[in-house]
Order: C-alpha cells, then structure tokens, then sequence
C-alpha cells in the first residue's frame, strides 16, 4: 500500500454514495476506490462524517478497515 508522505494516509476517490448512517444520521456510507501507482483498483466501504460527493478525494489514515454495510 503506498502512502502519502505528506499526510502520512492513503488517497481514496469517492465512487458511490450508499446512504446515511450513525444513531442520528451524521455519516455517510460511501464506497471509495484506493488511488495507488498498481494498476489494481481495490475498493471499500467507508463512513465519512461530514459533506461528501462523488469524485471526492479522501485521505484514509487507516486503509484496512471495512464499514458494516447499511441494513
């Protein structure tokens, strides 16, 4: 997994919003695509606090976790 030495995080670009969770709906279920030099395109579900859109790039600090999907 490459890092960003700047940030010390991974960039994720947002490819689909999957809805909004949390008790009183403050995050949003997103699944990001991991930028990388690899020609792989590894994607996961993540959970953003805060506004978010497609093509939003993120820094993930931590890249291993997977979100539970929305019920």
């Amino acid at each position: 997994m490459e890092k960003n030495t700047t940030t010390g995080g991974v960039m994720a670009r947002v490819v689909k919003i999957l809805g909004r969770t949390g008790s009183q709906g403050q995050c949003t279920q997103v699944r990001v695509e991991i930028i990388d030099t690899s020609s792989s395109k590894r994607s996961i579900i993540r959970n953003v606090k805060g506004p978010v859109r497609v093509d939003d790039v993120l820094v993930l600090l931590e890249s291993e976790r997977e979100a539970r999907r929305l019920r």
